[in-house]
């Protein structure tokens, strides 16, 4: 399983807090690093902008290119991945959105 990049960040914050004590007061030193260049795009699809707007603020396309393919993987797969997303992760994705999200993600992968 692909760790997103906010779990990573939010992972090494936590850790930093525990091991450095005054973390996070008033004068503390940023920290700065750079991210790895994207190996996956999304595809051009339908609502592929809402996708865009919605999906990347938690993980790159590369997770969705790591999910199950074939055609028992479509509709109703992708439908349990944006609710597991909303429920599970907190993803806020607005309800208007989700059957534009999970239409593009069976016409597209």
């Amino acid at each position: 399983m692909i760790m997103t990049r906010w779990f990573v960040v939010a992972s090494l914050l936590a850790a930093a807090a525990i091991a450095v004590p005054g973390f996070g007061s008033v004068g503390a030193a940023s920290i700065s690093y750079a991210l790895p260049e994207e190996t996956a795009a999304f595809r051009p699809g339908p609502n592929l902008d809402t996708v865009q707007t919605n999906c990347t603020g938690c993980h790159s396309a590369d997770y969705i290119q790591t999910q199950p393919r074939g055609p028992k993987y479509k509709k109703d797969f992708w439908q349990a991945e944006v609710t597991k997303m909303i429920k599970l992760y907190g993803a806020p994705i607005a309800d208007a959105d989700v059957p534009k999200i999970v239409e593009y993600l069976a016409a597209t992968y």
